[in-house]
């Protein structure tokens, strides 16, 4: 590949991100979300924190099979019914903290 090539791939991803950006700028304020899609990004958060979470919770340590003597499930279902019932996050944290490290004290 020569430096030339190069470069214009560059200036192309560059210009495309600048367009990107420079979009939702542009366009704040012209442009109405519909009210289902509104009501549906709300959920985006939680669906996103789910995802990263549940595969390190379900496999650890990078394993990929599943393993039932794992104390991170257990101490996860308790940290997610203190944050159902609580909705208070430090709470959440230091209980799914101290379940995970009983489990882990138990299991040893």
């Amino acid at each position: 590949m020569s430096d030339l090539m190069l470069w214009g791939i560059f200036l192309a991803a560059g210009l495309g991100t600048f367009a990107m950006r420079v979009s939702f700028i542009e366009l704040y304020g012209r442009w109405r979300m519909p009210a289902l899609l509104s009501r549906a990004l709300i959920y985006v958060p939680a669906s996103v924190l789910a995802a990263l979470v549940l595969p390190a919770v379900v496999y650890p340590n990078g394993q990929g099979a599943f393993v039932l003597n794992n104390p991170q499930i257990p101490a996860a279902i308790i940290a997610t019914f203190v944050a159902w019932k609580t909705r208070n996050t430090l709470l959440t944290l230091g209980l799914g903290m101290a379940a995970l490290w009983a489990f882990k004290f138990i299991g040893a």
